[in-house]
């Protein structure tokens, strides 16, 4: 998005920022001069770094020193931390940039970065898709039930692992004075945090797209931006267009986006990993889709995380996997899982080298919840209804009856029984009472005979790894 020249007023409250008053004026840096500065690691000179302002992309030479021409549109100056070093945080919310109107008049932009304890070539990540906070009683569920689940998967991590976050978008639900509650519950998670921009985190009735983010970017910094950490290269990226009118948006990835992604990964070796990070999943939702997948061709193991949908799925085109995440808020807070029946969780992953494996985590559940069954029965016969939410084709699901036949799991596309039961009508669930089930491909039907007393379904994931259920009939 656009330049956010300066502020003028701002306010602090609770441990976040609340805008009083963001407005475009002159900027206090002349714009016809370079930006310049260092990148240290105490008094060591970092070499080879990545800095940049959204628009130029430029490397520190080997006294650690860059300079950059500030592109008039450019809201900061960022480092793209290099593996090897810890991310630059304040109360675990990411802080890997200066802002313009941060820098002073001499234009000096140094970063210092700590050297990490251990390599980071194994390290862990989890998304958290829409928090989506709207009211006080939202934040004391995210607060009662999802923050202390993070916080137990990241102690069974083990003294010493390096996870990070990343919520892709929706943080609050229009209640901008929620930001520091979120921000409260990141420094209770106590693991760095970045932030995508979702449509329910812009500003609205400010004018166009290039003032909707006025106030992410006061709290969060850039829109857009990359990190590294291993083998791995992460970038989080704004898909999310203002269209000028209360609430209207689409999904859109701006083209000085996409020309700053295909500087940016022309220092990132090929056999790396990329990680794209996004509010609106961009395979089915983004309308320029085909110019992202074009600036990301040169990579072959690409993953995008998004969320938006208040659904899971998992889908694959040609090099490139996005993961459509579940949401922290399930259906909006209103009961234990999202419209399609995924339980209310996160995505865990793990990377070793240049391979990432992952699991969906439900809060409050093991991480070997993966799938749930429900037996119906009309007209006499019974059925089975299997949903693995985390379900790709390379997944294989069998159903075992108590006699030890097999019997056929046959995949379809349908309604989860218990998201109908929830949230089927314009009376549930209470009080909000729009989220309605959804229709949703990672379901299973398994016929069961008559004589059956009990069904075991073990699902496999890509990984080898097995996950099963039994039921009694």
């Amino acid at each position: 998005m656009k330049r956010r020249k300066f502020i003028q007023q701002a306010g602090l409250l609770a441990g976040g920022l609340v805008i009083a008053g963001w407005h475009r004026a002159t900027a206090a840096i002349a714009e016809d001069k370079k930006i310049k500065g260092f990148v240290r690691s105490g008094k060591k000179a970092l070499a080879g770094v990545v800095v940049s302002d959204g628009y130029n992309v430029v490397l520190t030479n080997n006294a650690g020193k860059f300079e950059l021409d500030l592109h008039p549109e450019a809201a900061a100056v960022f480092v793209s931390t290099p593996a090897g070093y810890a991310f630059p945080e304040e109360r675990s919310i990411a802080r890997h940039y200066k802002l313009v109107t941060e820098i002073n008049s001499r234009k000096d932009v140094d970063f210092n970065l700590e050297k990490l304890k251990k390599d980071d070539n194994e390290h862990q990540f989890i998304i958290w898709a829409d928090p989506q906070v709207k009211t006080k009683k939202d934040v004391e569920k995210m607060m009662a039930q999802a923050v202390p689940d993070v916080k137990q998967y990241v102690e069974a991590a083990g003294v010493g692992a390096l996870v990070h976050g990343i919520t892709v978008g929706d943080i609050v639900w229009d209640n901008h004075e929620l930001f520091a509650d979120y921000n409260e519950a990141v420094r209770e998670m106590g693991i760095p945090f970045f932030q995508c921009l979702g449509n329910h985190d812009m500003d609205y009735r400010q004018g166009g797209d290039e003032e909707s983010d006025n106030t992410f970017q006061k709290l969060y910094g850039p829109t857009y931006y990359s990190f590294n950490r291993g083998k791995a290269h992460y970038v989080v990226l704004d898909d999310v267009r203002y269209l000028g009118k209360e609430r209207e948006y689409d999904g859109y990835i701006s083209q000085n986006q996409l020309n700053w992604l295909a500087k940016d990964l022309q220092h990132v070796p090929k056999d790396h990993l990329v990680i794209i990070n996004v509010h609106i999943p961009v395979h089915n939702d983004v309308k320029n889709n085909l110019e992202l997948y074009d600036v990301l061709k040169s990579h072959s193991n690409v993953h995008i995380m998004s969320g938006h949908t208040h659904y899971h799925r998992n889908v694959i085109i040609g090099n490139i996997f996005e993961h459509n995440h579940g949401t922290v808020c399930g259906a909006w807070w209103t009961g234990p899982i999202c419209g399609d029946g995924t339980p209310c969780g996160y995505g865990v992953y793990k990377v070793k080298g240049n391979e990432l494996s992952w699991q969906y985590k439900s809060t409050g559940q093991a991480t070997d919840f993966q799938l749930s069954a429900t037996v119906s029965e009309k007209d006499g016969s019974k059925e089975m209804i299997v949903n693995v939410w985390n379900y790709d084709p390379e997944w294989t699901i069998k159903a075992t009856a108590n006699d030890g036949s097999s019997l056929k799991a046959e995949k379809f596309k349908g309604m989860d029984p218990v998201a109908v039961a929830l949230y089927l009508g314009p009376e549930l669930p209470r009080p909000r009472g729009f989220a309605e089930p959804k229709k949703t491909d990672h379901l299973f039907r398994v016929k069961l005979p008559a004589n059956a007393r009990e069904v075991k379904v073990v699902a496999t994931d890509r990984f080898g790894q097995q996950y099963d259920t039994t039921v009694t009939v």
